[in-house]
């Protein structure tokens, strides 16, 4: 049933509901027959909505609603703008539009052409990702090109199915094979027998179940032994990464293998081991694309990539590409990198290490050769500059693929780089469980110098990791290192002596190293004064300078609280307030005097006890580069009195001390009043100074400001002729260049002739007319032998001068070959000339070809007109152009007449729509054919007539339309009847 406005027949049911899935079908030269086989095999109520993508010819309305509908009883629409897609029904796209979809509507864009070559394949297929996740199923059928390549990653991407018709089958194998070369393909099948697989796979029940992850998630003895396998056979542990997206992988190829539990599918793992294999690259998945997400590169090539150019310069600068997948995003690295440079005029050199654990996809990217489809992805002035043709793909310039260095690399297991200013690691976290991103986030922060950029996705974040990046763009998720250390490489993670990067990484492991036997030794050291401060060690904490508790060794109750209020961190406002005094006077004093002091009889009040306490404050050694530290002691004194106080201790009085403290203070304050009344007295004077100062600097202001505006003006002048004269001097020189380029490459004569006929320039060329060398500059062409028969070529020349218009004439030289002479006034001015331009082009291949081709006229009229036949010819666009004098006389019409499709009103009406269907069908597809139809002779006789087409080629194989002869066969079907009748009638008089 044919439909060309979309609208569902009413039957009075409910509306129809949504497609169980969307399958969006890509199709080029030779998708006729494959969507015909396909959709012949094709139930009419599978529930699924088709909608068909092909590139079509804007030349001539496509014919494919009506050839498709005899196909399948399914409704066929050309699709329109907002159309909703229905199940059980078919969509195509119409001729010069790109077909995308939104919210299960189809929209339509008009094709533009004007930003290069046009993919609409791959624009519906990537729409479709976006709007049905994994309710999209992919189907590439026959079709040059790569068109659909983009569209299969997307798909995949967002858990869709993928189906691909087998290289064998397809009578163009372009499309097929960029698409298998993927990786992501479910089922390569001939066309005929997609239907069945595609019903096979919607029908399934992990196809259907809505709680199917949760199903999944709750088995975890299955979960771990594909994990097991997976790890045994392909090197990975996918056991930390996110459930959901694992889960969603599992039971997509379980669909795929028709296995309803888990438990079949790990018997299914074990059974055929090509799917461990298949199983992993879908847990890889890796959808990339050249500069993809436009704005965040244009901040990186715009700020980012600038400003880090700028910050290094003089040194080597490396990025690091991590999970690069197939390198589109290493080599967009490149290009804005060698972009930004030419820019800022200046010369690095740039080491870019891409790195992926799946080796396919390496070795796929260190090629550098990719689909023709990537030319949407890229501007046409980067794709010239960057790429060059290769066949059907475009290969990465040899000067960027050098910059970028691949290697199979694990991001989780194997040690990082070194060294690294740039990382860009973009759509991998997310997939990954926190323990895990927080375990990359620490490698980059370890890879990173500081103030090295980390680039991200733009769903993922530092996350507990952001103590160590600061954000540059939110928007685009760019972070800078802020160089903190944070050493966390396990022992797993040790470099093997043999690694490339052993010593290259030496001196930054040299470090860790020796930082991990100092924090054992401090730790060793650490237990052994816990271990003494029990029964041994008096109270001792040490304080720094600004009197702040380094480290405490000892019980603290009854010496130390925390005050009520916002917490501090000063050990004079956490030791108790008779303990106060002397540790502010005491420990200043050490840091000041730097010899040790010692306080005793320090009376301690401690719930109606009275305890008495000795205090030692002395300075610790201190090294070049550590911080000033000294060590406080408190030691209790004994009830019985036994303990003696050293010699050289100061009996601790709290009035006489409070009362020294105040006079230091007072001192200390007076000091300060003085200082500060100088102070001020100095900032009067200055300022008055300044005062002064700042009034002549004024009126000196005022008049640098004239001489500057007059210098301004003159500069400006200046600056507009000299813009002028250098103006004027590049194109001089281009001028001057373009001349000489346009001599030498042109493979054309050209002779430049002063007024006087002098010869002023002269193409290489030229030599094969006069016979020139390049001291013949200045002399008069009059002078010059040439090799012209027949006529002197001066004369026209002088003609044109005296003339001033353009004089064209063949000549001939003696060795046989035709040039075309052309001389032109050489113009200075509206009518003013200043010599002769002569262009000679050579035509002698033109010429042979003319004779050659009017001969073959000539034959082919002379033996088409005497042919007893009805010869017809007709273009590419399936219009007749040509008919014999046998056609024309045959219907009594001129060949103005019968062109087009005027032949088609002598054909009788019964026969012409079959006859023009035949027609169509066969050119479609370049086929010979054969048909029988009447057509009306110049006396009004409808004739029969046997018309058989040939498709015609040229000498290059390019199609160029069809040639037919029609022979009369009137007399022999009427023959046929009336022997038929007769037959008939012998019958009859039998019975």
């Amino acid at each position: 049933m044919i439909s060309d406005t979309g609208a569902i027949p009413e039957t009075g049911k409910p509306e129809p509901k949504s497609p169980a899935y969307y399958v969006g079908i890509g199709a080029s030269a030779g998708g006729l027959e494959a969507i015909d086989e396909f959709f012949t095999n094709m139930p009419p109520d599978s529930g699924l909505g088709f909608i068909v993508v092909q590139h079509l010819s804007p030349d001539y309305k496509s014919l494919m609603v009506e050839l498709l509908s005899k196909k399948t009883t399914m409704n066929v629409h050309r699709a329109e703008d907002c159309m909703r897609v229905r199940p059980d029904n078919v969509y195509l796209i119409p001729p010069k539009k790109n077909l995308t979809i939104s919210h299960g509507k189809l929209l339509l864009t008009d094709q533009d052409h004007n930003r290069g070559i046009n993919l609409p394949i791959d624009v519906f297929l990537r729409s479709l990702a976006e709007d049905q996740a994994e309710r999209a199923i992919a189907v590439i059928l026959s079709g040059t090109g790569s068109d659909g390549t983009r569209g299969v990653r997307t798909i995949k991407e967002s858990g869709g199915m993928v189906m691909v018709q087998d290289e064998e089958s397809a009578k163009f194998d372009g499309m097929p094979r960029a698409a298998i070369s993927t990786g992501l393909t479910d089922f390569i099948l001939p066309p005929d027998q997609m239907p069945r697989q595609l019903l096979s796979f919607i029908t399934r029940p992990f196809a259907t179940m809505a709680s199917r992850s949760e199903t999944l998630l709750s088995d975890e003895d299955g979960l771990a032994r594909i994990f097991a396998l997976l790890r045994e056979r392909c090197k990975v542990d996918f056991t930390y990464y996110k459930p959901s997206t694992v889960s969603r992988r599992i039971e997509r190829r379980m669909t795929v293998n028709q296995a309803d539990t888990i438990g079949d599918y790990v018997a299914y793992l074990n059974t055929y081991p090509g799917e461990v294999t298949a199983l992993f690259r879908e847990l890889l998945i890796g959808v990339t694309s050249f500069f993809r997400d436009p704005g965040a590169f244009d901040k990186l090539t715009l700020d980012i990539l600038p400003e880090l150019l700028k910050r290094t310069e003089g040194r080597e600068l490396r990025f690091w590409s991590a999970a690069c997948s197939t390198g589109e995003e290493a080599y967009s690295l490149a290009i804005a990198v060698r972009e930004c440079m030419e820019k800022l005029g200046m010369h690095r050199d740039i080491k870019i290490f891409a790195t992926d654990i799946d080796r396919d996809a390496i070795h796929y990217a260190a090629t550098g050769s990719y689909p023709e489809s990537v030319a949407a992805d890229l501007s046409p002035q980067l794709l010239t500059k960057y790429f060059h043709r290769k066949e059907d793909a475009f290969q990465v310039s040899r000067s960027i693929r050098e910059m970028v260095v691949f290697a199979q690399h694990n991001l989780l297991k194997d040690p990082p780089f070194t060294n690294i200013d740039f990382i860009s690691c973009r759509n991998i976290l997310i997939y990954l469980q926190p323990n895990l991103q927080r375990k990359v986030l620490d490698f980059f922060n370890f890879s990173l110098n500081p103030g090295g950029i980390l680039f991200l996705g733009t769903s993922e974040t530092t996350g507990d990791a952001a103590g160590y990046y600061e954000l540059l763009d939110s928007k685009y998720k760019i972070y800078s290192s802020r160089g903190k250390a944070r050493y966390t490489l396990d022992p797993v993670h040790a470099l093997a002596a043999t690694d490339t990067r052993a010593r290259e990484m030496k001196d930054r492991y040299a470090y860790v190293r020796g930082t991990y036997r100092s924090n054992e030794d401090d730790r060793a050291l650490e237990r052994f004064c816990e271990s003494l401060s029990v029964d041994i060690l008096p109270l001792a904490v040490i304080v720094n300078d600004q009197l702040e508790p380094v480290h405490i060794l000892g019980e603290t109750e009854g010496y130390f609280k925390l005050p009520a209020g916002r917490p501090v961190n000063d050990i004079t406002r956490m030791a108790i307030k008779e303990l106060a005094i002397p540790l502010s006077t005491g420990i200043q004093k050490v840091f000041r005097q730097g010899v040790e002091l010692r306080f005793s009889n320090i009376s301690i009040g401690d719930a109606g006890e009275a305890r008495v306490v000795d205090m030692r404050i002395r300075p610790l050694p201190r090294k070049k580069g550590q911080d000033a530290l000294v060590a406080v002691l408190l030691a209790e004194r004994k009830k019985d009195g036994t303990d003696e106080a050293a010699p050289s201790a100061i009996s601790y009085d709290v009035s006489k001390e409070a009362e020294q403290r105040l006079r230091d203070l007072e001192q200390e304050l007076q000091f300060t009043k003085e200082n500060l009344q100088a102070t001020i007295e100095e900032l009067e004077t200055s300022n008055e100074e300044l005062q002064a100062t700042n009034e002549e600097l004024l009126a000196s202001n005022e008049e640098l400001q004239s001489t500057n505006e007059e210098l301004q003006s003159t500069n400006e002048e200046l600056f507009t002729v000299n813009a002028e004269y250098h103006s004027k001097i590049i194109e001089l020189t281009e001028l001057h260049n373009d001349v000489d380029n346009l001599l030498t490459a042109t493979r054309i004569g050209k002779l430049i002739l002063d007024e006087n006929l002098e010869i002023r320039r002269f193409s290489p060329e030229t030599i094969n007319i006069f016979k020139l060398m390049d001291t013949d500059l200045g002399r008069p062409i009059t002078n010059i032998q040439h090799f012209i028969e027949g006529l002197d070529p001066v004369e026209p020349i002088k003609e044109s001068q005296r003339t001033a218009r353009a004089i064209s004439l063949e000549v001939k030289t003696m060795d046989g070959h035709w040039f075309l002479m052309r001389a032109v006034p050489y113009i200075v001015g509206p009518k003013i000339f200043s010599g002769t331009i002569v262009s000679f082009a050579d035509i002698t291949e033109v010429k042979e070809a003319q004779t050659a081709h009017m001969e073959s006229e000539q034959r082919f009229a002379a033996v088409a007109d005497t042919s007893p036949a009805l010869v017809w010819m007709s273009g590419i666009n399936k219009a007749c152009f040509w008919f014999n004098k046998t056609w024309l006389d045959f219907t009594g019409r001129t060949t103005e007449q019968e062109e087009g499709d005027g032949w088609t009103k002598g054909v009788h009406p019964d026969d012409l729509p079959g006859c023009l269907a035949t027609y169509i069908e066969a050119f479609d597809r370049r086929e010979a054919f054969s048909m029988k139809y009447r057509l009306s002779r110049h006396d009004g006789e409808y004739r029969w007539l046997r018309d058989d087409g040939q498709p015609r080629n040229n000498q290059t194989g390019e199609f160029m339309g069809y040639i037919g002869s029609c022979l009369d066969i009137n007399d022999e079907v009427k023959l046929r009847e009336e022997l038929e009748a007769l037959k008939s009638s012998i019958q009859k008089t039998r019975t």
